[in-house]
C-alpha cells in the first residue's frame, strides 16, 4: 500500500505543477480559459490528494514535519510556493509581480521536490 501512495503522490505532484505552469501561461495571456470553472476547482481537488498522500505516508514512515528536518523543509517549501501561486495567479498587481512570482513558484516547487528525492534540506551544496 506504502509504495501505491508514494506513486500516486508523486503523480499528484506532477500533476500540480504542470497545471501550475500552464495556468502561470493563461496568466501570461490573459486566456479567457483562466476564468472555467474547472481551471478553479480542479487544482485544488488535486492538491488535497496530495496532501492528503503525504499525510498518509509521513504517518506510515513515522517522520513527522517540525521533527524531522527534511520534511520540515518541506512544509516550509509548501507554504512558499502556495504563497508564491497565490500572488502569481491571484493577487499580484502587476504582471512583472505575477511572472516573478510564477517563476519563484516553480523554482520553489524543484526545490521541494529535491527536498523529497534526497531526504536533505540543503540538497543542493
Amino acid at each position: 500500500m506504502y509504495i501505491a501512495i508514494k506513486h500516486l503522490h508523486m503523480l499528484t505532484a506532477v500533476i500540480s505543477i504542470v497545471g501550475f505552469i500552464i495556468r502561470g501561461i493563461g496568466m501570461i495571456n490573459d486566456a479567457g480559459w483562466m476564468k472555467h470553472k474547472l481551471v478553479k476547482i480542479l487544482p485544488h481537488v488535486n492538491d488535497t490528494i496530495l496532501l492528503c498522500s503525504a499525510a498518509y505516508l509521513a504517518i506510515s514512515i513515522q517522520q513527522y514535519p517540525f521533527t524531522t528536518d527534511w520534511l520540515t523543509a518541506k512544509v516550509i517549501g509548501l507554504l512558499v510556493y502556495i504563497g508564491l501561486g497565490l500572488v502569481a495567479l491571484r493577487f499580484g498587481k502587476s504582471k512583472p509581480v505575477r511572472i516573478a512570482a510564477w517563476l519563484l513558484a516553480i523554482a520553489t516547487f524543484v526545490y521541494i521536490a529535491g527536498v523529497a528525492r534526497t531526504h536533505l534540506p540543503l540538497f543542493f551544496l
